[in-house]
């Protein structure tokens, strides 16, 4: 594994930085109060539809696409905002030294010690370089290279 060496190209999606949100959200305490909360709501309406009036029943149907419509598509809002800060292609290099990150408008190289970690999350692996920011490699981008390029990385943070 000594002079081994990964180069992945790629655009950040909006669709990403939202599964990558999501993942958060849904993964936390949050989360989980996020899911009682709309299985409480569900229960509620089934339980009191044919008793309440109008204004009740536009309050329950609100209260139940809360987290199950309106913040997904606000979190997705968010992402887009956030994707036209970032480089349209990042090429990103892997190799004994560090990493290497290149874009049309600039270069710049973290060396292993300085990356905090790896995770893995589903259909994504995000290489974690500070408290607030990262880079996603979706297992689109990883390819067949993905078991490989992850036991590298983890051997290299460790």
């Amino acid at each position: 594994m000594k002079n081994m060496k990964f180069t992945f190209k790629y655009t950040t999606k909006a669709l990403d930085l939202w599964k990558l949100s999501m993942y958060g959200t849904y993964g936390s305490m949050v989360g989980f109060v996020n899911i009682i909360f709309t299985i409480a709501l569900i229960l509620l309406t089934v339980k009191y539809w044919a008793q309440v009036n109008v204004m009740l029943k536009i309050l329950l149907i609100i209260g139940v696409g809360l987290f199950t419509l309106i913040q997904p598509f606000l979190v997705y809002l968010k992402a887009k905002k956030q994707v036209q800060k970032i480089p349209d292609q990042i090429e990103l290099s892997f190799n004994d030294q560090g990493v290497h990150i290149n874009s049309e408008k600039e270069a710049s190289h973290l060396e292993w010690k300085s990356i905090k970690g790896i995770t893995k999350k589903p259909g994504m692996l995000i290489l974690i370089a500070s408290s607030r920011h990262g880079f996603i490699l979706t297992d689109d981008v990883l390819g067949a290279q993905k078991d490989e390029f992850l036991k590298y990385v983890q051997s290299k943070i460790s």
